[in-house]
C-alpha cells in the first residue's frame, strides 16, 4: 500500500488526468475474453441493434464502481470493513466465494491468455502457454507494487484500444446502423443476450477491488471523491468503447453465423479477419486478444489478492460497526498489504493449484458450484452497497442520492434476475 502521508487532490485538470489509473485497471480487469465472446455473439446474431444494452451495462457498472470508491473514501474503511458491519454472513459468503472462484478462475484466466499465444506461436500447446502466462503474472505481481502493475496495465490497455477499436474501424461499419443501435429495441429471442450484455460485460469480483487500488494510489478521504469519479468515468467510457467495437466487428464480419460460446470464438474471428484482410489483420486482433486476457489475469492476481488479504484481517476482528484501526497505518499494511502473508498466499492459490485443471477437464460439480456462486456476487455487491451508503456508517454529505440509489437498485434487480437465470440453467442443463 502507499505510504501513510496524505496527499492533496490535484487542483488542475491536467494534474487530475495524470492521476487517472485505478479506474482503467478496474475496467480493463473486468472486461475479459469471455465478455468479448458474449459481445461478439450478440453482434453476429443481432447486428448493432443491441448496442444500447452494452452502453446501459457500462453505465450501471460505472454506478457500482463509483459506489465502491465512495465507500472507501467517505467511510475511512474498506469494503470488507463494511461487509463485516452487516454480520458474519457477509464475510463468510465472501470467503467461500473467493476460495472457490479463485481456484477455477485461475485456470480460466491462464487458458484465455494462452489461446492467442498458441495461435501466434505454435511451438507449445495451449496448456503450456497457460502455465507460462500464469507464472509471468505471478512474478510480476509478487515482485511489483501497485505503481508498477498500473504502468504495465496502462500499456496493455493502450494495445487493447489500438487493436480492438482499430479492428472495428477496419471493417468499415455502417455508422447509421451504429447510431440506430443506441435506441432501445428488443428483437425476438434476444432477451438472454440483452441481459448478458447489460449484466455481464465488465462485472466481476474485481469491481470490489477498485477501492483498494485507490488506497494504493494514495487517495484518502472525501476530498478525493471528485477525482475518483473522473477516474471511474474514464475507465468505463473505455469499457463502453471496447464493447461497441466488438459488437461492430461481430455485426460486420460474422453476421448470421454461429459463434462458439467459449474463448475459441475469438480465434475464429481472428481467422476470418485474416481471410478478409490478410495475415496482418489476424495478428493485430490476436495481439489485442492477448492484451484483453492478460490484463484480466494481472488485475485479478493483484486486486483479488488484496481483497482476500483484507478478508483475513477482518475475520480476526470482533464484530462491530467501525474498523478496528485506520487503514492508513503500518499494522494494516502488515496484515493486508501487498507484502502480507495472506496476499502472497492467495496469489499462490490463484496460480499453482489451478494448473491441475489445465491437465484435466473441469469437474462438472466444481464448474456448477463456480457458476452458481459467481452469479450471487454481483447482486450481493449491489445490494450491500445500497445498504451501506444509505446508513450512518457514512456521513450524510456522502450518502447516496436518488441517482446512485436508482442505479444500485436497478443493478440489484438485474443481477437477481441473472442469478435466477443461472440457477435455472444449472438445474435444467
Amino acid at each position: 500500500m502507499a505510504g501513510t502521508g496524505e496527499q492533496a487532490p490535484p487542483a488542475t485538470y491536467p494534474s487530475r488526468v495524470r492521476q487517472i489509473g485505478p479506474g482503467i485497471m478496474a475496467a480493463a480487469t473486468g472486461v475479459g475474453a469471455g465478455d468479448l465472446v458474449a459481445t461478439l455473439i450478440a453482434g453476429a446474431a443481432f447486428g448493432t441493434v443491441l448496442l444500447w444494452a452494452a452502453v446501459l451495462g457500462a453505465v450501471l457498472k460505472l454506478g457500482l464502481a463509483e459506489a465502491v470508491g465512495r465507500w472507501h473514501l467517505a467511510s475511512g474503511g474498506t469494503i470488507l470493513d463494511g461487509w463485516r458491519t452487516l454480520g458474519r454472513w457477509a464475510t463468510t459468503f465472501f470467503g467461500i466465494y473467493a476460495v472457490v472462484w479463485g481456484f477455477v478462475y485461475g485456470a480460466t484466466a491462464m487458458s484465455a491468455s494462452a489461446l492467442p499465444l498458441n495461435a501466434l506461436f505454435q511451438g507449445l500447446s495451449v496448456r503450456y502457454w497457460a502455465i507460462i502466462a500464469g507464472l509471468v503474472g505471478f512474478v510480476l505481481v509478487l515482485l511489483g507494487r501497485y505503481a508498477a502493475i498500473e504502468k504495465i496495465m496502462t500499456v496493455l490497455v493502450a494495445v487493447m484500444f489500438v487493436t480492438v477499436v482499430g479492428t472495428a474501424v477496419l471493417v468499415v461499419p455502417d455508422l447509421g446502423g451504429v447510431a440506430a443501435g443506441l435506441v432501445p429495441r428488443l428483437p425476438d429471442e434476444s432477451l438472454v443476450n440483452v441481459l448478458g450484455l447489460i449484466g455481464g460485460v465488465g462485472g466481476t469480483i474485481t469491481m470490489a477491488a477498485y477501492g483498494y487500488w485507490t488506497m494504493a494510489k494514495g487517495w484518502r478521504g472525501p476530498r478525493w471523491i471528485p477525482m475518483m469519479r473522473l477516474d471511474n468515468t474514464v475507465g468505463y467510457v473505455m469499457t463502453g468503447v471496447f464493447v461497441i467495437a466488438m459488437l461492430v466487428v461481430g455485426a460486420e464480419i460474422l453476421a448470421g453465423r454461429t459463434v462458439t460460446d467459449d474463448d475459441t470464438g475469438l480465434l475464429f474471428l481472428a481467422d476470418e479477419l485474416g481471410g478478409a484482410y490478410g495475415g496482418w489483420a489476424r495478428v493485430l486482433f490476436l495481439v489485442g486478444f492477448f492484451a484483453v486476457a492478460f490484463t484480466s489475469l494481472l488485475g485479478v492476481w493483484n486486486g483479488v489478492s488484496l481483497l482476500f488479504a483484507d478478508w483475513t484481517r477482518c475475520v480476526r476482528l470482533p464484530h462491530g460497526r467501525q474498523a478496528a484501526f485506520d487503514v492508513r497505518d503500518e499494522e494494516y499494511r502488515r496484515q493486508a498489504g501487498e507484502r502480507s502473508p495472506a496476499f502472497r498466499g492467495y496469489l499462490l492459490w490463484l496460480t499453482f493449484p489451478p494448473m491441475a485443471l489445465l491437465f484435466l477437464d473441469k469437474p462438472f460439480q466444481l464448474t456448477l458450484v463456480y457458476g452458481v456462486l459467481g452469479a450471487f456476487f454481483m447482486p450481493f455487491l449491489a445490494i450491500t452497497l445500497l445498504v451501506l451508503l444509505n446508513s450512518r456508517r457514512v456521513e450524510s454529505a456522502h450518502r447516496s442520492r436518488w441517482l446512485s440509489n436508482a442505479v444500485l437498485a436497478a443493478s440489484g434487480v438485474l443481477f437477481v434476475v441473472l442469478l435466477g437465470n443461472e440457477l435455472v440453467g444449472s438445474l435444467t442443463g
